[in-house]
Parts: structure tokens; C-alpha cells; sequence
């Protein structure tokens, strides 16, 4: 391994020189925390891409016949790497997402009626070879070069030292200036697959299944879509939106005609040696300019009964998830019902914990909780069936998973909420919340526009395709 560190620059910006690279994947701690939002990674030009439609895996265009994670098991195994411990936790392996609809791949579930979002894989994770590591607590970047998929001594060698040089000379090229400007897409363009009056509806009706012990809740969304202009800039859509909502677990994606922008708040699982952790996020208030204000909204949601029952049955549901594959009696929660703030809304978060079994592997701990308890409801499976009745349309992205899963054996990945697939010229994002027996339809409505207000915010302003 071939590993440089090299003067700092931020990470928007040394993601924008490695994109004519092709391939980019830039996971974005654009909202800085010591803990959570302490790494950024940028990585271009993959040798090798993992899909899976249809559940049929795809690796580098040929049909395998492995199943989904296996098949992902199996070339993670194949490039192992060492752990480089003085580095940031990623330094070369996979980065992807699992689509929702990846979960019915691991359960017997129902599929929707409507499947609108056009060819958008199940999965898909690109294995790359160089990696920028940025460390903003230490002001750190390293250029970490594997040499794979190269496994001869030399040949490996000089494939880590030749793709390091290119990689940092495409960092020192000066980019030019745009000018051009973005378009605005105004709010009145989106059109949702529920009215007001319907979404209400739909939350009454979610709220019969769990009066009659069906379920104790479920995570009811409504998706938004538009059509775009030609050549619409994505990537400057991307660089407002990472401005306008900060997010410690945000990342952006091109793969081919899909490109996916996510400023997501939420971890799914973190893997750091055999340490596992979940971050579910339930309870959710807007947040208010006036700062009396905004920290009343803030007291008010710490006070609320009902995001709190929420919070503690997704917590429910997320150790009883990583029990099956955690150490006995390894699984706490260190944080139960903690405040968290963000550009637009005030989050209540939970912090679970545990230690994967010697006998379990990341695939096991994936098929065990995928996908995350926050965005479906309790108990899980049930839930997932009552989300395709009463939906319609299949999820796609949203509510699945982006990340990183390393050749070490590390691994992070968000939950895709605050998130944007882009497809030829339509984009798409959802917003959703969890319902319980005590939601009220019309704020469980709003919740849904509070989430999604910077999105909208964010198409709605012009820009140059430089900014």
C-alpha cells in the first residue's frame, strides 16, 4: 500500500478535480463533529462495480451466481487489506448503497404496485483502489493507494505508485471557472404521490392497524418528484445543498445515468473492528431563526411523549436486531433519547451499541438489521408490509443505505433520508415520519414538509454551475 499525505484542501474541492476521473463517490461530513462527522472520503475511477437488479448480482457486467451478499462477502475477502489503525477508519474497499427494496431480497415481503423510478439497481457498490482520507479534527488528507486489483509483489507495487501520481496530479490542476447558471425549480413544479388530505388519511389508517395490535408503528413517507431541464448540474445542486442543510453523513455518488445526493443526519451501522453502532433518529420539530423560539421547539420535543414512545421502540427493535449477531450482554445504549440539531429540523437520537460475535460476519450484521428499524416501524416485517399497502410506489434509495464497506473490515453507512436520486431528467426524494397511536395526521403531515423544506429551498434558488 502506497500512502502519501499531502498538503490539506477541502474535500468539496479536491472531489470536484477527481471527477472527470469517472465513477466519483465523495461520503461528505459536511456538517464538522468530532465524533460523527470527523472523516470525508473521495474516490474516483473503480476497477471494479457490484450491482444487483432483480436480485441477480452483476460483477463488472457478468452475472454471478452468488447471492447479493455473499457476492459482496466474497470480493471484500478477495482484496483484504490490513487495518492501517493511524489512519482514517476507510482507506480503500467498497462504496455504494442498498436500495430499500434490497430488503426484500432478505425477507418474503410483498412488492409495490408501482415501480417508477426507472433501472435503479437493488444495489450497487464500486471497489476502488485510491481513496483521499480527510481527518477535519486533525486537518489531515492522506492519498492511499492499494495497488489492487493487482496481487503480484511488483506489479502491485508500481499499479499504487503510477495511480497515486495520477490521482495527485488531477489535484494540483486549477479548475477553471463556470458561469452558467442552475436553474430554479420551483416549489409549485413537485408533484407528490399523496395529497394533503390523503396522507392524513393514509396516517389514520396506520393508526387503526396499531389500535387493533397490529403493529406498535410504521414510517409512512410521501415522495416528491419533477422533471429537470436538460444537462441539469447536479453536482451543483449537490455543492448548495451540503451548504444549505449540513449533514454528518452526507455523501454524493454518480454511477452511470444515477446520480445520488444525500444529506443525511442519521447512521445506519458503523463497524470499527468488531465495535457495532446504530444512531436511530425518531422525533423530529422544525427549527426557528428566533433562537427563544428554537429552543422552546427544542424543550417542547425533549417533553414529547409521543416521539419519545417512539424513540424507545425503534431502540426496541435496533438491539433486539443486533443481539442476533452481537456477543451476549455486549449490546447498550449509551445514549437514549439525546438532542440533536440541524439546519432545519431539532432530532431526538438514540445511541445503540455492541460487539459482533467472532462467528458473524458484516454480511450477517447487515442481513440482521437491514433495513434500519427507524425507517420502517415495529415490528419490523409487519410494518414493511403495511408501508407497500398503503405507499404504493416502490422506495428506491430512500430509506436504504450509502456508505462505505472496507477491504479491513470496517464499515459506515447512513440511513438515505434527506435524499435525492437524479435519472435522466427527473429527480425524486422522499420525506416521511414514523407514526404511532398517539400521532396527530395533520402535524404528522407537516413533519413530512419540515424535512423537506431545504431540499425544496435548495432547487428553488438559482446558481452558477460553479457554485
Amino acid at each position: 500500500m502506497y500512502i502519501r499525505e499531502i498538503p490539506w484542501l477541502e474535500p468539496v474541492e479536491a472531489a470536484e478535480r477527481l471527477r472527470p476521473f469517472g465513477g466519483l463517490s465523495f461520503l461528505d461530513s459536511a456538517m464538522r463533529h468530532d465524533q460523527l462527522g470527523r472523516y470525508s472520503y473521495v474516490a474516483a475511477d473503480p476497477f471494479g462495480k457490484l450491482a444487483v437488479r432483480d436480485g441477480v448480482v452483476h460483477w463488472n457486467d457478468e452475472a454471478s451466481q452468488l447471492p447479493p451478499l455473499e457476492a459482496l462477502s466474497y470480493y471484500l475477502d478477495l482484496y483484504r487489506l490490513e487495518d492501517q489503525p493511524d489512519l482514517p477508519p476507510f482507506h480503500g474497499g467498497a462504496i455504494g448503497y442498498f436500495s430499500y427494496e434490497f430488503g426484500r431480497l432478505l425477507e418474503n415481503l410483498p412488492e409495490p404496485v408501482k415501480q417508477p423510478q426507472g433501472d435503479v439497481p437493488d444495489a450497487v457498490w464500486s471497489f476502488y483502489d485510491v481513496v483521499l482520507a480527510f481527518d477535519h479534527l486533525k486537518q489531515k488528507v492522506w492519498l492511499v493507494s492499494s495497488g489492487l486489483p493487482e496481487q503480484a509483489g511488483e506489479q502491485r507495487t508500481a499499479r499504487a505508485v503510477e495511480r497515486s501520481d495520477a490521482f495527485f496530479a488531477a489535484l494540483e490542476k486549477q479548475l477553471g471557472q463556470h458561469s452558467s447558471p442552475r436553474p430554479r425549480i420551483a416549489r409549485e413544479v413537485w408533484q407528490s404521490n399523496f395529497e394533503r388530505e390523503a396522507y392524513m388519511r393514509a396516517v389514520a389508517g396506520v393508526v387503526e392497524y396499531i389500535l387493533d395490535g397490529d403493529i406498535f408503528q410504521a414510517n409512512i413517507a410521501q415522495r416528491f418528484s419533477a422533471d429537470l431541464p436538460d444537462d441539469y448540474p447536479v453536482w451543483s445542486f449537490y455543492k448548495a445543498l451540503r451548504q444549505r442543510n449540513a449533514a454528518t453523513f452526507a455523501a454524493y455518488l454518480e454511477h452511470d445515468d444515477l446520480v445520488i445526493a444525500s444529506s443525511s443526519p442519521e447512521r445506519f451501522l458503523s463497524v470499527r473492528g468488531r465495535n457495532v453502532e446504530t444512531r436511530p433518529i425518531k422525533g423530529t420539530v422544525p427549527r426557528s431563526a428566533d433562537p427563544d423560539i428554537d429552543r422552546q421547539h427544542a424543550d417542547e420535543l425533549l417533553a414529547s411523549e409521543k416521539d419519545r414512545a417512539e424513540n424507545l421502540m425503534i431502540v426496541d427493535l435496533m438491539r433486539n436486531d443486533l443481539s442476533r449477531v452481537c456477543n451476549p450482554h455486549s449490546v447498550l445504549t449509551p445514549v437514549l433519547c439525546g438532542l440533536e440539531s440541524y439546519a432545519s429540523v431539532h432530532h431526538l437520537v438514540s445511541v445503540v451499541t455492541g460487539r459482533l460475535a467472532d462467528d458473524r460476519t458484516l454480511p450477517d450484521l447487515i442481513r440482521a438489521a437491514f433495513p434500519g428499524g427507524s425507517i420502517t416501524g415495529a415490528p419490523k416485517l409487519r410494518a414493511m408490509e403495511i408501508i407497500t399497502e398503503t405507499e404504493h410506489v416502490a422506495r428506491g434509495i430512500y430509506c436504504g443505505s450509502i456508505g462505505f464497506i472496507g477491504f479491513n473490515g470496517n464499515m459506515d453507512t447512513n440511513i438515505a433520508i434527506r435524499t435525492v436520486l437524479f435519472q435522466g431528467a427527473k429527480a425524486v426524494f422522499q420525506a416521511g415520519g414514523g407514526i404511532t397511536a398517539l400521532s396527530d395526521p395533520a402535524a404528522e403531515y407537516q413533519e413530512t414538509l419540515d424535512k423537506a423544506v431545504r431540499i425544496f429551498d435548495v432547487f428553488d434558488m438559482a446558481g452558477d454551475i460553479g457554485s
